[in-house]
């Protein structure tokens, strides 16, 4: 595998570039991920950055960004391949010869299809393969993985074994609603991301919103943060503070009262309970400050 990244320094400028503000021990899990050329598993809350620091990778290294999204029910021909079967089926109509014969004419590489771990594989350009919210995906796809994650090639009865012409940096990330094998963890580098503290989030609202008025920023992560210590059923995101702050200069808001976080509180939170609870526990009082 080709090393994007000569040194840990070296991480956390170029990620910064791409839009991604990691902390050290995020730079120090990639630049080693990259370096020892394993596949680096990242757990932790969803919206915490974990798919975009994928996203980041690949674009401060210039790579290809190839994603195999999960979720229940995904199976090996959506994950690694298929067989065109309605163009073997008109190539075996088409011929007059025998199914002996036809056989090895169907199968090859004119009837493939490459789907995200075969297409990573395959790729002889730079390539980040992103498996997202492996937990989502039922346990029989783990053991699919574990080849692709452990030796980097794909196995097929009908072709033989492809092996990857250039190893891709592979992250998988988890947002821990089931516990993944051991086998696949075995074969990973670990990293577990969770909601940034308030100096570091404050930054990322900076350079993501930098016409947000200054003296905003500090109350809109304490908010934040404060949703975030409430038993709610979706705390708010990384992503959804930085869309509430766009919300706020949408709106020309120039004082964080009350009445402005109860009429957007929709941006950070998606449950009717969750806005309960947030105003109950929350001052949401038209002129006043929004923490009791």
């Amino acid at each position: 595998m080709s090393k994007f990244f000569g040194s840990v320094d070296e991480v956390t400028p170029r990620l910064t570039d791409a839009g991604y503000l990691p902390s050290i021990d995020i730079a120090t899990a990639v630049f080693l991920a990259d370096h020892l050329g394993k596949p680096l598993l990242i757990e932790g809350p969803a919206g915490v950055g974990k798919t975009e620091l994928a996203k980041a990778v690949a674009t401060a290294s210039t790579a290809d960004l190839i994603r195999l999204q999960c979720y229940e029910g995904i199976d090996e021909a959506r994950a690694l391949y298929e067989w065109n079967h309605a163009k073997q089926l008109l190539r075996i109509t088409s011929e007059r010869a025998g199914w002996d014969d036809t056989r090895d004419h169907v199968f090859t590489e004119d009837f493939l299809l490459a789907r995200p771990l075969l297409a990573a594989i395959r790729n002889p350009d730079p390539t980040v393969l992103l498996i997202d919210e492996l937990d989502k995906a039922d346990v029989e796809l783990e053991g699919l993985l574990l080849e692709v994650l452990g030796d980097y090639q794909v196995s097929i009865p009908e072709l033989g074994t492809i092996t990857a012409v250039r190893k891709p940096f592979v992250i998988v990330t988890s947002n821990a609603n089931r516990d993944l094998s051991e086998a696949l963890k075995r074969r990973c580098l670990y990293l577990h991301i969770d909601y940034p503290t308030a100096e570091l989030e404050r930054a990322i609202v900076r350079m993501k919103v930098p016409e947000l008025d200054e003296a905003l920023g500090e109350p809109v992560v304490r908010v934040a943060g404060a949703l975030r210590e409430l038993s709610l059923r979706k705390p708010p995101s990384i992503a959804e503070t930085v869309d509430w702050a766009r919300t706020l200069v949408a709106l020309g808001t120039r004082s964080l009262t009350g009445t402005v976080v109860r009429s957007t509180l929709g941006v950070l939170l998606k449950y009717r309970a969750d806005h309960r609870i947030a105003s109950e526990r929350l001052s949401l009082d038209p002129d006043e400050g929004t923490e009791r």
